[in-house]
C-alpha cells in the first residue's frame, strides 16, 4: 500500500464527495430559489413534501451506505475482482425497496398530508412535490448505491463529474418546467415558447431528471467492458442473500439512526415550527437551505472518512485510519466553522432571497423570524462537522450499532420532546423554542461522536470474511 501525506490523500479522496455533495444540495437550493418565486406557500409544500418523500429513503439510504465500507475494506484487503459484489446488492436491494416500501409510500402520501392539519392549499401542493419525487426513487436508490461504491472504490471523481452535469441538467430544467412560457418578468427573464408553467411539480420533474443524468456516468463505467473484466461486474450480477445479510447486519443501525432523524426533523419542522403558522413555515425552509450548503459538504468528508478509515482497516492498518479520520474532521470543522460566521453576519441578506412574499408584511416576518434561525444555526455548526465527520469514520470500521441508537436516543430527546416542551411552556419565543431545542441536540451529539471515536473500540471490529464465499 502506497502512503502519501495524510492531507493530500484525505483531500484527494474529500474533494470528489465534497464537490458531490455541494452539487447536490445546489441543485435542491437553486429549485427553492425558483420556487420561492413562485409564492411563500409553495417553498413550504416543497420543503414539508420534500422531506415526507425522503423518510421511507433515509431508512433504505442506512443500508445503502455500507455499500461504501464493505467495497472499500474489499479494495484494502487487496480483493479486486469481489469489488462489484457489493454493489450488485446494492442494486437488487434498491429494485426490491422501491416496489415493496416507496410505492405504497406513494398512495399513503396524500392521505398523510391531510391529517397534519395543514391549509387545503398547502396540502396540495405538497401532495403533488412529494408524490412525484417517491415514484421517481429507484432513480435515487441506484444512485445511492453507486455513488457509495465508487466512493468505496476510492474513485469519487466518477461521482464529483456526474454529480456536476445532473445539476445543470437540474438547472436549466428547473427554470423551464417551474416558470415556463411566463418566465420571470420580474427579473427580465423570458419565458419558454409553448412550455407550460408546473410550478412546484416542474420542480419536481427537474430534479428527477437531474438525478438521472447523474446517475448515467456511474452506470455507463461500471457496466464498460473493461472495467467489468477488472472488477467481476458480471460474474457477481446474481442476486446473493449472504452478502445482503451482511449488508443489512451492519447496516440496520445506520439505516434506523438516518431514518429516524429525518422522522425527528420531519416532525420539527411541520409539526413545531409548522403550528405556529406557514410563514414560520417558510422562514424554517429558508433557513435549512443555508444549512444544507453548510453541512453537505461535511457529509462529503463523511464519505471520504468512511472510504478511508474502510480500506486501512482492511489493510490492518488502524493507526493510519485514525489520523485520515482525525484530517477529516479539521477540515470540515474549519469550513463549518466559517459558514456559521458567514450565517451570523449575513443573516438578513441571505433570508431576503427566500422572502418574496407580495404581501410587504409577511415578506418582513419571513425576514425576521428567519434571521433568527439564522442565528441559531451559526451557533452549532462547528459541533455539526464534529459529529458528521467521526459519524462517518465510525461506520468505516463497521461501527454502527451504538452510535446509530445514541443518535435515535439524543433525536427523539432533544428534537421532539425538547422542542415541544419550548414550543408549550415557552411559547413566546414561539418558532425560536424548537430551534434552540435542536441546537442542543447537534451540540451533544458532536461531543459523543467525538468521545466514541477516540475511545479506540472500532479498531477490533472485523467485518470480511476470511475465506469468502458467495450465495
Amino acid at each position: 500500500m502506497v502512503e502519501r501525506h495524510p492531507i493530500r490523500e484525505v483531500w484527494a479522496q474529500a474533494w470528489p464527495s465534497v464537490l458531490t455533495m455541494v452539487s447536490y444540495t445546489s441543485m435542491q437550493f437553486v429549485g427553492a430559489l425558483m420556487v420561492a418565486q413562485v409564492g411563500p406557500v409553495e417553498i413550504a409544500a416543497q420543503g414539508s413534501g420534500g422531506i415526507w418523500s425522503f423518510v421511507p429513503l433515509a431508512f433504505l439510504f442506512g443500508v445503502l451506505v455500507m455499500v461504501n465500507t464493505f467495497t472499500a475494506q474489499t479494495v484494502g484487503a487487496g480483493r479486486r475482482q469481489e469489488t462489484a459484489r457489493f454493489a450488485w446488492t446494492g442494486l437488487w436491494f434498491s429494485l426490491a425497496v422501491w416496489i415493496v416500501v416507496m410505492l405504497p409510500w406513494a398512495f399513503f402520501l396524500p392521505y398523510f398530508f391531510k391529517r397534519l392539519g395543514h391549509s387545503e392549499l398547502l396540502c396540495a401542493q405538497e401532495t403533488k412535490y412529494a408524490v412525484t419525487l417517491v415514484l421517481g426513487s429507484p432513480i435515487a436508490l441506484a444512485g445511492k448505491c453507486m455513488s457509495n461504491f465508487f466512493f468505496g472504490l476510492q474513485r469519487p471523481r466518477v461521482i464529483a463529474l456526474g454529480a456536476i452535469v445532473g445539476n445543470i441538467v437540474n438547472l436549466f430544467l428547473s427554470y423551464a418546467l417551474i416558470f415556463g412560457q411566463n418566465g420571470l418578468p420580474s427579473m427580465g427573464l423570458p419565458g419558454i415558447p409553448g412550455v407550460p408553467a408546473l410550478g412546484i411539480l416542474g420542480a419536481a420533474i427537474a430534479t428527477l431528471c437531474g438525478t438521472c443524468a447523474e446517475l448515467a456516468l456511474p452506470l455507463s463505467i461500471f457496466f464498460s467492458a473493461q472495467f467489468a473484466k477488472e472488477h467481476g461486474v458480471w460474474s457477481s450480477w446474481r442476486p446473493s442473500l449472504v452478502d445482503l445479510k451482511k449488508l443489512l447486519r451492519v447496516g440496520w443501525p445506520v439505516s434506523i439512526q438516518f431514518g429516524n432523524e429525518i422522522v425527528c426533523w420531519a416532525i420539527f419542522m411541520t409539526l413545531l415550527v409548522g403550528r405556529f403558522g406557514e410563514i414560520h413555515l417558510s422562514a424554517g425552509w429558508a433557513a435549512l437551505r443555508y444549512m444544507n450548503l453548510s453541512f453537505m459538504p461535511a457529509v462529503g468528508f463523511s464519505v471520504a472518512a468512511t472510504a478511508l478509515v474502510g480500506k486501512y482497516i482492511g489493510a490492518g492498518r488502524p493507526d493510519l485510519a485514525a489520523n485520515r479520520a482525525h484530517w477529516g474532521v479539521l477540515l470540515a470543522t474549519i469550513y463549518m466553522t466559517m459558514c456559521g460566521v458567514v450565517m451570523a453576519i449575513f443573516r438578513e441578506p441571505l433570508i431576503a432571497l427566500f422572502s418574496t412574499s407580495s404581501n410587504a408584511q409577511d415578506a418582513e416576518k419571513i425576514l425576521r423570524i428567519g434571521s433568527h434561525f439564522m442565528i441559531c444555526a451559526a451557533v452549532f455548526q462547528t459541533f455539526d462537522a464534529i459529529g458528521i465527520v467521526y459519524t462517518g469514520a465510525l461506520r468505516g470500521a463497521g461501527d454502527t450499532v451504538v452510535p446509530g441508537l445514541y443518535t435515535i436516543a439524543f433525536s427523539w430527546i432533544f428534537i421532539v420532546l425538547g422542542g415541544w416542551i419550548f414550543a408549550v411552556q415557552w411559547p413566546a419565543l414561539e418558532s425560536l423554542g424548537p430551534w434552540i431545542a435542536s441546537a442542543i441536540y447537534i451540540i451533544v451529539l458532536g461531543a459523543f461522536m467525538a468521545k466514541r471515536f477516540e475511545g479506540g473500540r472500532w479498531k477490533r471490529i472485523r467485518l470480511l470474511e476470511t475465506n469468502p464465499i458467495r450465495g
